[in-house]
C-alpha cells in the first residue's frame, strides 16, 4: 500500500465506503480519469450517483450552456452548476436529510498529438459541508507539465482525487489542503496558479492569501491579482496585449514608482508594433521580497497589494528571482511586445555575472533568454548621490562604474559595467534592447522605498510627500506599517 496508485486508490476508497458522500463526476478532455480512480478502488455504488463526459462541443454546450472557450473557468463553472441541480432535483427529497452532495468537474487541454497546445485546464468541486446546507466551491487552474499525454492524464487523476478527498477532509483548514493537492505526484509535474474557495462557511477566508501559499510551497511560480485585488489567470489577463512590467518592492509605492511605470508607458505606446489600447501594465513583486525572517508577512503582502491596486495596477507574485525567468514566463502567455521597467541601479544589477554562475552559458545564455522575441529594458534613470548609496548597502560596485554625467543624473548612456562585459552591454544598447525613460521628475528621486518605509513607519513629519495621495491615504486610513 506504498506506491502512488495504492495511496490514490485508499483515498478514493475512503470516500467510496462514506454512504454519505454522493455526487457527480462530469470531466472533458484528458478522458476520465478522476471517476476512473473511484471505480477502480471499489464500492463506487456507494459514491457515483452519475458520470459523463460531454467531449463533443455542440454537446457539450447543448448541456451546459454557451461558453466561448472550452477549457475555461466559466465552462468549469457552468458544469459544476448543472450537474449539482440536477443532483438536488433528483435525489434531494430521497436522501438529502442525510448525504453531502458533491458535482465534481474539470475541462483540461491535455497534449495534443502535434505537441504545440497549452496543457492546461480548470478543475472543481461544488459540495455540501453538511446535508441540506448551502453548496461551497473550491475551484483551481491547473498546468501540466508532463512531455507525455498519457502522464498528464494520470497526473489529472490523481490531482482530481487530492481535490475531491481535500474538500471532505482538508477544507476546514486550507493550509493542510493546499499541501494535500501534490501528494503522490510533486510539483515537477503540475502548477496550480489559482485557487479559489467560496461559500457561506468560507467566506472568512482570504483567496488572495491561499493563492500566494501556492507559490510559498512551489505549487505554482505565479499568481496574478487583477487592479481590483481579485485572483485572475494569467493566460487570460494577457491574452492577445502587449505587456509593461515594473519589478519592486512597493513597500509602500512611491510617486517615484508611478513616474516610473507611466513614464515608459509612453514610450511604449510610442513603438510602431504596440497600439495603447493592447497595454496591459502591472507591477511585479518576487515573493522573496516578501518574506521576513523565512516566512511570508501575509498581512504586509495584502497592504502591498491594496496599495498597489489603489494606484490602478495589478500586481504579479513570482518565485522568478532572475529577469530572464520573469521575461521566459511572459512570453509564455504574451506574443506582443513586452516591456520591463526598472531603475538604473536594478540594470546594473542583472550584469552579476554571478547570478548566472549555475547556467552552463552563463550571462550569455541568461541574456539570450531575457531579450529574446521583442522584450526591451526602459531604464529609470537616478542620481548619481543615490546611486553610490544604494551600491553599497546591496553590493553594487565591484561590477559597474560611473562616468561624470551631466546634472548628476546617471542614465544607461554613462552607465560603465566591468570591463569584460562593457562589448555585451553597447550590443544591448545600441541594438535597441535598452531605453532610458525619459521626462522623469527628479523631485521623487530623493528617496528609495525603503527610506519611505522608515520614515512612514516612526510617521516621521513629511512622509506623505514621497506617496501618491490615495496611497497615503489609505496608509493613514488603515495605520499600515506603523510601529
Amino acid at each position: 500500500m506504498e506506491t502512488e496508485e495504492a495511496t490514490v486508490g485508499r483515498k478514493a476508497l475512503s470516500i467510496n465506503l462514506d454512504a454519505s458522500k454522493y455526487g457527480t463526476f462530469a470531466e472533458i478532455g484528458a478522458g476520465q480519469e478522476v471517476a476512473r480512480h473511484f471505480f477502480q478502488a471499489g464500492g463506487a455504488a456507494g459514491t457515483v450517483a452519475k458520470t459523463i463526459s460531454a467531449y463533443d462541443m455542440k454537446f457539450s454546450d447543448a448541456i451546459y450552456g454557451d461558453a466561448g472557450r472550452y477549457v475555461s473557468r466559466q465552462r468549469l463553472v457552468q458544469m459544476m452548476a448543472h450537474e449539482y441541480e440536477l443532483l438536488e432535483q433528483r435525489l434531494s427529497e430521497n436522501r438529502g436529510s442525510e448525504t453531502y452532495f458533491f458535482a465534481f468537474a474539470n475541462t483540461v487541454s491535455a497534449l495534443n498529438y502535434q505537441k504545440n497546445n497549452e496543457c492546461h485546464g480548470w478543475m472543481g468541486i461544488r459540495f455540501q459541508r453538511h446535508p441540506q446546507s448551502e453548496p461551497h466551491d473550491v475551484i483551481l487552474h491547473v498546468r501540466m507539465l508532463d512531455l507525455d499525454n498519457k502522464l498528464q492524464q494520470e497526473a489529472i487523476g490523481i490531482l482530481g482525487v487530492n481535490l475531491v478527498f481535500g474538500a471532505f477532509n482538508h477544507s476546514q483548514n486550507p493550509d493542510e489542503f493546499i499541501s494535500s493537492l501534490a501528494e503522490d505526484i510533486g510539483i515537477d509535474r503540475i502548477e496550480v496558479d489559482m485557487m479559489e474557495f467560496n461559500g457561506p462557511e468560507f467566506e472568512s477566508l482570504d483567496n488572495r492569501i491561499l493563492c500566494l501559499k501556492l507559490t510559498d510551497i512551489g505549487l505554482a511560480n505565479s499568481i496574478m491579482f487583477d487592479e481590483s485585488g481579485h485572483v485572475v489567470q494569467s493566460a487570460d489577463k494577457l491574452y492577445k496585449k502587449a505587456c509593461l512590467i515594473e519589478r519592486g518592492s512597493f513597500r509602500p509605492l512611491t510617486k517615484v514608482n508611478l513616474d516610473m511605470l507611466e513614464k515608459a508607458r509612453v514610450q511604449f505606446a510610442a513603438r510602431e508594433d504596440v497600439e495603447e489600447v493592447e497595454i496591459e501594465a502591472f507591477m511585479e513583486l518576487t515573493l522573496g521580497k516578501l518574506k521576513t525572517e523565512g516566512e511570508v508577512d501575509y498581512e504586509d503582502f495584502i497592504s502591498r497589494i491594496e496599495v498597489i491596486n489603489a494606484c490602478g495596477y495589478g500586481v504579479l507574485v513570482t518565485n522568478y528571482f532572475e529577469y530572464y525567468k520573469l521575461s521566459s514566463y511572459l512570453r509564455r502567455y504574451v506574443r506582443k511586445p513586452i516591456g520591463l521597467v526598472m531603475g538604473l541601479n536594478n540594470l546594473a544589477d542583472i550584469f552579476k555575472e554571478d547570478y548566472y554562475s549555475r547556467m552552463e552559458g552563463g550571462i550569455l545564455e541568461a541574456f539570450g533568454i531575457l531579450f529574446k522575441d521583442n522584450v526591451r529594458i526602459y531604464a529609470y534613470p537616478i542620481e548619481k548621490e543615490n546611486f553610490e548609496r544604494y551600491g553599497k548597502q546591496v553590493g553594487i560596485g565591484d561590477n559597474v562604474e560611473v562616468e561624470v554625467a551631466e546634472e548628476d543624473l546617471l542614465t544607461i548612456e554613462n552607465l560603465l559595467v566591468a570591463d569584460n562585459l562593457r562589448n555585451l552591454y553597447k550590443y544591448i544598447r545600441e541594438n535597441g534592447f535598452l531605453e532610458t525613460i525619459e521626462d522623469c521628475d527628479r523631485r521623487n528621486m530623493k528617496l528609495f522605498s525603503r527610506d519611505v518605509y522608515e520614515q512612514l513607519r516612526t510617521r516621521k513629519e513629511g512622509w506623505q510627500e514621497f506617496l501618491p495621495d490615495c496611497v497615503a491615504d489609505m496608509i493613514e486610513n488603515q495605520a499600515l506599517w506603523k510601529d
